[in-house]
């Protein structure tokens, strides 16, 4: 498959911010750049669910989507994603109901099993259950969301008696529904057998750039998850993740994030999430590798044109990109770099140049015929006015 005709454009807002600074405010910067993406034509926004650790502040996406939702127009909205194993489901149903409703339909619900170890630590779950809840968790959702009649069902870790949602969704069947998917495949298994849509971090799996994460074995688990219970999963629903940043030049780019990436890779994927070390040369040079490793996207537009194209090379074709928001730059390059993604790089995957090119190259073609009408134009307009002056 190529590209769609119109790829989607969002973000995927962990957040993450640097241990240190006035959270107050950097949750202030969040729901900015939300607003921002509005005014500039994206098309959805994906707000993570984190309990720990410090990097990731927004516990509730569901807070978030609600105060976005009243400052924003046209954005959708989705969590991004809320981890099931953590609550009763009944709940989670009734949340994300209430917000279709108060949003009009502009609220998607994204699923994880978790992805912080120290959040399921504090809560006293053991890591090893976390996926199997998931899975059934999501399946308890989904009956809310399109069954009428009572649900009693007891599992060994939650209870419905007769539960019934009060309110149906407002979207038909139900909202979007999206699945995480990192490394493991557990993620795009459980996309095919409720045929989900699939969000897949590309993370690097190991320090050689030949190791990325098999995206085309990704979605091949999902596929053959899908057929074996009788679903379909469609690749123009599936989103990639990836840090971006682009600025006028790559040099530019670098620079502004340089410091920022560096940090952001040691102090908190390896150091405070305990990764594996994707480059062991200097901070001031990781941002370089993981660019030129393509594990990242750093550098002009061009550059993040070229890089949407690797990453359909590497995947056999999405259908959205999603932004991993870091707070790596300055505030005001951070924002200028997604006006210039707005600007020139989402009208290259989304048909919106395509008749102004056409127009162009239409007079550029015939400026000379129609240049020499022009010209007789004035030359009668003179010869007229001359006759009625004498």
């Amino acid at each position: 498959m190529s590209l769609p005709d119109r790829m989607k454009f969002g973000v995927f807002m962990g957040p993450f911010h640097r241990v240190g600074e006035n959270p107050t405010l950097a949750i202030a910067r969040d729901m900015e750049l939300v607003e921002w993406l509005d005014d500039l034509g994206f098309d959805e926004a994906w707000i993570g669910e984190h309990h720990s650790a410090g990097w990731e502040i927004i516990s509730s996406p569901e807070i978030f989507i609600a105060a976005a939702a009243e400052r924003t127009r046209h954005i959708k909205l989705g969590t991004g994603v809320i981890s099931l194993p953590y609550h009763h489901p009944f709940m989670v149903a009734n949340w994300m109901v209430q917000l279709d409703h108060m949003t009009r339909g502009r609220v998607m619900m994204g699923v994880g099993p978790g992805a912080l170890a120290s959040d399921a630590y504090m809560m006293g779950i053991d890591h090893t259950v976390q996926r199997q809840r998931m899975d059934e968790a999501l399946g308890v959702i989904m009956r809310l969301f399109t069954e009428t009649e009572p649900l009693t069902y007891k599992s060994d870790w939650f209870e419905l008696n007769e539960a019934l949602l009060q309110l149906r969704p407002y979207q038909r069947p139900h909202m979007p529904i999206a699945v995480a998917s990192v490394q493991s495949p557990a993620g795009v298994v459980l996309a095919g057998k409720h045929g989900a849509a699939v969000l897949t971090i590309t993370v690097p799996r190991d320090p050689s750039p030949n190791n990325a994460s098999d995206l085309q074995r990704l979605w091949s688990i999902a596929e053959e998850s899908a057929a074996e219970h009788g679903q379909e999963v469609h690749r123009e629903d599936w989103r990639l993740v990836i840090p971006v940043h682009i600025a006028e030049t790559r040099q530019e780019a670098r620079e502004q994030a340089r410091m920022g990436a560096g940090r952001y890779l040691r102090e908190y994927s390896e150091g405070t999430n305990g990764r594996r070390p994707v480059f062991d040369g200097p901070l001031d040079k990781v941002i370089d590798f993981m660019s030129d490793a393509g594990f990242w996207i750093v550098g002009t537009p061009d550059d993040c044109v070229a890089g949407i194209k690797q990453l359909e090379e590497r995947s056999g074709g999405y259908g959205g990109l999603l932004v991993q928001t870091i707070d790596w730059a300055p505030r005001d390059k951070m924002l200028l770099s997604y006006e210039l993604l707005a600007r020139y790089v989402m009208p290259q995957f989304q048909g919106t140049v395509l008749s102004t090119a056409a127009s162009n190259r239409w007079a550029f073609e015939r400026r000379d015929s129609l240049t020499a009408g022009r010209v007789q134009a004035i030359d009668r307009a003179r010869q007229d006015y001359a006759a009625r002056a004498h």
